[in-house]
């Protein structure tokens, strides 16, 4: 499960924060998740809720915020909604893509206490 690498390596950077700004307790983190990002968001959250115990994050609130994933065709230049890899492009059907957003995992925010 590939969920939990992540979870550890976010509690890693979340960790790292805390003794950087010297705070004790972290009540809620603000996470973006790309829709292209093959991040199953429920199995994160249960990795998160198991791997956050004896942390700064025990017991926080995880907010999942899920950023669509968009694409521009090199073909026509035409951009729009990319729900997974391996779709073609609505207009043009060339498979010549760029991925604009929807791979990030990113800490937007921390909440601490």
């Amino acid at each position: 499960m590939h969920e939990l690498s992540l979870v550890m390596h976010l509690l890693d950077v979340v960790e790292e924060q805390a003794r950087q700004e010297t705070f004790q307790r972290v009540s809620a983190l603000d996470v973006e998740v790309g829709e292209l990002a093959a991040v199953e968001l429920e199995a994160f959250r249960h990795c998160f809720e198991v791997a956050s115990s004896g942390t700064v994050a025990e017991g926080a609130t995880l907010r999942l915020a899920c950023i669509p994933g968009s694409a521009c065709c090199r073909a026509c230049a035409a951009r729009f909604h990319l729900p997974g890899l391996g779709h073609p492009c609505p207009q043009c059907g060339s498979t010549h893509l760029e991925i604009v957003a929807g791979r990030e995992l990113r800490l937007r925010a921390l909440e601490v206490c």
